[in-house]
């Protein structure tokens, strides 16, 4: 069962506000003002999740993390009210292809929220869990696309004798609905021979409003306008499914890439995958189930909710842990999404070597959890210690990889090829690493688990930071559904004229009185009211 918001809804967008009043609003409200208060909003953090970028709003400048722990604050907050029971774990769903530091800042995400991480699953592992469950009773493979606001997962599973197992995966990080909505306020720009650059923060947010309404209605209808009023004129485009297309030619060739990596890592062709599911709402576009379509030849399946697949795949993992009945046939097998490896030197010629090569350990698309272990040696006479740099990537020089931590072991001085170590990984099912280093001619041994990464929180940082956070104040959740009517009217009063502009503000008006006068009865049956007219205003 999902639990609803506040609000009513199952879905809260991941918007993070702050109002006049320095106080802290999330979801729909927030993403309602992303066109009144562009530079008070944040949306789209997610993308930058275990990087230094930092948002400054009002007063406050945070994290990607800290960002994303307000979510969940408010989800915590809505799931405890719902059952009337403290939430304290967690199973949070992730991209694929989210690297180490990306997890990690999940994960101090959630206890910047209060909350314990018990588990990350894959988002695409998760919605097939939810369509394994529901829908298959024979061996199959397929194909799971997920298409999110700001990242794209593929995955391969295959689903045999009540056992789910991840094949493969791949990813874009960079690649979402919002660069499908960037592209056709691009269109819009220059069309009309705009210059970006001359656009207020409200305009440029009213024309970001109405380009994401555009590629929305694309879904359902052929042709859509984008307008918006500058400089006392109304402009106007029309924008068609093909016109969409054309516009969104690179993106599209983007979606190819990682499909294609996912089937060459898991050894099968087009043809091998049964069926395609489209998760996340970006799948509903017609441009992006037509490219699936053709690249595999046939219809991508979508009788679940794409919203909603993600939420009721964690929700069964969930149940796995708990070890329900219902669910004891179900394994679920999954793979390690990176490359984990070492960096060595390796020989030319004569001498000569060429160091910060690396030398791949555990490789991507590896069932987990999984043990290897490499034989290396010293390269050069009367070594006194040798140091093991771990990093985790694609690629062959480990300066393009991410470094996760060093180990550094004293060896008996010898010439060169003498001494010999083994260098065992081990990596489990919540991406914790261990990193065993064995001297074999002393039989002296050191290990570390990789639970700090660079830009990571000491336990004394993080309860530091919660304090910070908790003294900020979220706006009361029983308020939040007026704040949310109020920002709606805003939202349609900057982007209305005339008498309809009139029609709005004597509708907040009301609603403001009313609010003022704090009867809570008579609060509740204003804004039913509010909420009627503005209903059928936006479908005039």
């Amino acid at each position: 069962m999902m639990i609803p918001n506040v609000l009513g809804s199952h879905l809260t967008p991941s918007v993070v506000g702050v109002d006049d009043n320095g106080e802290i609003l999330v979801g729909q409200v927030a993403k309602e003002r992303l066109i009144t208060h562009p530079q008070l909003t944040a949306a789209a953090f997610k993308r930058f999740m275990g990087t230094e970028k930092k948002y400054q709003l009002g007063k406050y400048m945070f994290t990607p993390e800290e960002l994303s722990s307000f979510v969940l604050r408010t989800l915590k907050a809505d799931a405890e009210a719902y059952l009337k029971d403290i939430v304290e774990e967690v199973i949070i769903s992730v991209p694929a292809y989210f690297n180490d530091l990306q997890r990690k800042a999940t994960k101090r995400a959630a206890e910047l929220a209060g909350l314990r991480v018990t588990r990350l699953i894959n988002e695409p592992t998760a919605a097939a869990l939810c369509y394994g469950i529901h829908e298959c009773d024979t061996e199959t493979t397929f194909l799971v696309c997920d298409l999110g606001g700001g990242t794209f997962d593929v995955s391969i599973l295959e689903i045999f004798e009540g056992v789910i197992e991840v094949k493969s995966v791949a990813g874009d990080n960079y690649l979402g609905g919002e660069d499908f909505t960037e592209v056709l306020m691009n269109h819009f720009l220059e069309i009309n021979g705009i210059n970006r650059q001359s656009l207020n923060p409200k305009e440029l947010s009213a024309l970001y409003n109405q380009s994401e309404a555009c590629k929305i209605g694309l879904g359902r209808y052929e042709d859509m306008k984008i307008s918006m009023e500058l400089d006392n004129n109304n402009i106007e485009v029309k924008v068609g499914r093909s016109d969409f297309e054309n516009l969104s030619e690179k993106l599209l060739f983007r979606l190819r890439n990682p499909i294609e990596r996912a089937l060459r890592d898991a050894s099968l062709h087009p043809k091998d995958i049964d069926t395609i599911i489209m998760v996340g709402g970006s799948t509903r576009l017609p441009v992006v189930k037509t490219t699936i379509g053709r690249i595999f030849q046939q219809f991508p399946y979508s009788n679940i909710n794409p919203d909603e697949a993600i939420a009721g795949g964690t929700a069964i993992q969930s149940a796995l842990l708990d070890k329900k009945e219902v669910l004891n046939e179900i394994i679920l097998t999954d793979v390690c999404p990176y490359t984990l490896g070492v960096d060595i030197a390796r020989h030319i010629e004569n001498q000569c070597y060429d160091s910060r090569y690396f030398l791949p350990i555990i490789e991507r698309n590896t069932p987990i959890p999984v043990s290897k272990v490499k034989h290396l040696s010293t390269i050069r006479d009367n070594q006194h210690s040798l140091t093991i740099d771990i990093y985790q990537g694609e690629n062959r020089r480990v300066e393009d990889n991410i470094k996760l931590g060093e180990i550094e072991i004293n060896i008996p001085p010898a010439s060169a090829g003498t001494e010999q170590i083994d260098v065992r990984y081990t990596y489990d099912i919540n991406g914790i690493l261990e990193v065993e280093v064995l001297v074999l001619s002393t039989g002296l041994k050191k290990s570390l688990i990789i639970k700090n990464s660079p830009g990571t929180m000491t336990d004394e940082e993080i309860q530091e930071r919660l304090k910070i956070l908790e003294a900020i104040k979220i706006h009361p959740r029983d308020r939040m559904e007026y704040r949310l009517l109020l920002a709606r009217g805003d939202s349609l009063y900057k982007e209305t004229l005339g008498s309809d502009r009139d029609y709005i503000d004597n509708l907040l008006q009301r609603f403001d009185y009313v609010l003022s006068k704090q009867n809570e009865t008579e609060i509740k049956k204003a804004a039913k009211e509010l909420k009627m007219r503005l209903d059928d205003f936006e479908h005039i």
